[in-house]
């Protein structure tokens, strides 16, 4: 059984007294532990797909499940990772990760292992009193995904996580979410622009067309990254010159080109 399932879902919306459908005839399934990075054109319904898998939208026609059930609301079963950091600015880097356990009601030790674990994990040891206007963006975004991991939730929805940072330190956070990923697998559902970040991160890619956002095609990446040996790299710019990497990027980008993504 798939762990998110996209059983044919639309999505309309209102705007200035008309109605439009923004997604339209969604079918999607996920395995547990399986990435997939979903890209397509601005406006193609990315981010709707995700909040939807969240709870915090609702298909207006369809179904979408997690785990077997369908999703009426959020919860602790699904953490989201969005662009925006969205940290509190006035509780420090460990307060920020502990925020979420509280909620749930977790023990204080287990509190406690939890989040040394994690800022261990994503390279914060030493920054635990330090508040979000004291790091830099790749930094607040490490905070962020601890904030996430450290729920323990079967389900990932990270929203163009790495968008808001310069070039440089996305490379690196890229390559710390595989490490990561690797590491403590979950089931991923990754929104990105970026045609690269979507080849080097996931087992498929979900590539959609222009609005109404349907599917246009599913691009296998894992069984080309696990005959090629890419995990045997530890750089992203060492991938990044294998010729089925290469092959794989352009033919995501025809199918962007031919959806309308790029003109």
């Amino acid at each position: 059984m798939a762990h998110i399932s996209f059983r044919d879902v639309q999505r309309r919306f209102r705007r200035n007294g008309e109605e439009f459908i923004a997604l339209d005839d969604v079918n999607l399934e996920v395995a547990e532990r399986e990435f997939v990075a979903i890209v397509g054109p601005s406006g193609c319904g990315k981010t709707t797909c995700l909040r939807m898998a969240a709870g915090l939208e609702h298909p207006s026609r369809g179904s979408i499940r997690v785990g077997g059930q369908e999703v009426r609301e959020p919860g602790p079963d699904r953490a989201v990772v969005f662009q925006a950091f969205a940290l509190f600015p006035w509780k420090s880097v460990w307060d920020n990760v502990e925020f979420g356990l509280i909620s749930l009601g977790v023990a204080k030790d287990e509190r406690r292992r939890r989040i040394e674990h994690y800022i261990e994990l994503m390279g914060l040891a030493g920054y635990e009193r330090a508040f979000p206007h004291q790091l830099s963006g790749g930094m607040q975004q490490r905070v962020a995904i601890a904030r996430a991991y450290v729920l323990d939730p079967q389900v990932l929805l990270m929203d163009e996580p790495f968008g808001a940072l310069d070039a440089q330190t996305r490379v690196v956070m890229q390559e710390e979410l595989v490490r990561l990923a690797r590491r403590h697998p979950r089931t991923v559902l990754f929104i990105t622009h970026a045609v690269e970040e979507a080849v080097y991160l996931a087992d498929r890619i979900v590539v959609m067309t222009g609005r109404p956002g349907t599917i246009r095609e599913i691009v296998d990446v894992k069984t080309v990254r696990e005959a090629e040996r890419w995990d045997s790299h530890p750089r992203i710019e060492d991938v990044m010159d294998q010729p089925s990497f290469v092959q794989l990027r352009t033919h995501v980008w025809k199918l962007l080109r031919e959806s309308g993504a790029i003109h």
